[in-house]
């Protein structure tokens, strides 16, 4: 039989998908994996299949279909202030996370460090193996789970080609203030290191808060890319259209790439999505919508033994179970959904090393039906 020397003999299946089996297998409530259980606005869905129905079947452009890409521009300028050329600087992607493969593929070469910020989506680290990079990660320390700047700062060498960012974060749902712009902008200033930084729940944010975008700053956006996505606002994880928004020499290179992976995302999606966006105020309701969302479940375990911890942004929301078990994340979210069938995500999962502070991730962009049955079964705990 063929030996095989595996390029990611480390890596397994995901923890999302892990997790998501075992709460169909055990008949669990699935508050693990972040897709909604609500549906689609019929008005989107029916756009498709009109865009189906009049002929957009076949292969898009490679950049993504031009009104989108305009229709992306327009977004970002009003809600950023950010101005790119939808021709050569924005590019459709069959998902953010195919974007984030490609921005690290197009610029990572072998012996270049590349700095994460942990926990950290899973994608981040193989990325970087891949394009024989090194990555050096960067924990954020608890209880507030803030980026240390100053580890960043002694983490960074002459071989750092990237950094990595997440804001909002998941799993932690922080965010970025404009005091960590103001340290982010000083760290890289005069170097040469990219910036790459991934936006996907730039419009779950709660209580008034801004989301601090790369694509406000002129400095930072000039050495960005900007990686974001529809499935995440549009309740359409499944359809996979996400976009990078990048400087001319970034997007040339990134698109070097995306064409021999995909070359393409869906034609009539992504013509629908331009039609769908010429609404702008929908992503302005996003906010209220997950905010009630969020407040709703938090107010229906304040009678468990889960502490709730801040959440800015996403639509996760992190509870301790120090005061319930000792055991290890990974064996108390197996408990959850085998025993109290609550399926959630051990944010161990999100560390290289497997770093455990007695944390599940629970998602709530579900019905409101969805959370009160969770609600109660967490209460009961």
């Amino acid at each position: 039989m063929m030996k095989i020397d595996s390029k990611l003999p480390d890596v397994g299946v995901s923890i999302f998908a892990r997790m998501t089996q075992m709460a169909n297998e055990q008949g669990a409530i699935n508050l693990s994996q972040g897709f909604p259980d609500f549906e689609t606005p019929p008005a989107l869905v029916e756009l498709v299949a009109q865009k189906m129905r009049a002929g957009h079947n076949q292969y898009a452009p490679l950049a993504g279909v031009e009104r989108l890409r305009e229709q992306i521009a327009l977004k970002v300028k009003r809600q950023y202030g950010g101005v790119y050329d939808p021709a050569t600087e924005i590019t459709v992607t069959p998902g953010a996370t195919e974007a984030i493969f490609c921005a690290v593929a197009s610029v990572v070469r072998p012996g270049d460090e590349v700095v994460i910020i942990e926990p950290a989506y899973d994608a981040y680290a193989p990325d970087v193996r891949l394009a024989g990079g090194r990555p050096v990660f960067v924990p954020m320390p608890p209880p507030g789970y803030r980026i240390d700047w100053q580890r960043v700062k002694e983490a960074m060498s002459s071989r750092t080609r990237l950094l990595m960012i997440n804001s909002p974060h998941n799993p932690m749902g922080t965010m970025l203030d404009t005091d960590d712009i103001s340290a982010l902008s000083e760290i890289v200033a005069g170097s040469n290191t990219l910036i790459l930084s991934d936006e996907v729940y730039e419009h779950i944010i709660f209580d008034g808060r801004r989301h601090q975008s790369m694509a406000c700053y002129p400095r930072l956006a000039a050495r960005s890319f900007v990686i974001s996505s529809f499935g995440k606002s549009f309740h359409t994880t499944g359809w996979k259209i996400g976009y990078c928004l990048a400087p001319p020499a970034l997007t040339s290179e990134l698109r070097r790439v995306h064409q021999f992976v995909t070359f393409c995302a869906n034609t009539a999606v992504q013509e629908a999505y331009a039609d769908f966006m010429a609404d702008l105020g929908w992503f302005d309701k996003l906010a209220v919508f997950y905010q009630q969302k969020r407040d709703l479940f938090a107010s229906l375990i304040t009678e468990s033994r889960f502490s709730l911890l801040p959440c800015q942004g996403t639509y996760y929301q992190m509870l301790s179970y120090a005061g319930i078990s000792d055991a290890a994340e990974i064996d108390f979210a197996r408990e959850m959904a085998i025993k109290h069938k609550v399926a959630a995500i051990p944010p161990s999962a999100f560390y290289h090393g497997g770093a455990d502070h007695h944390l599940l991730r629970f998602c709530f962009a579900k019905s409101d039906d969805t959370l009160r049955a969770a609600a109660e079964r967490l209460c009961r705990i």
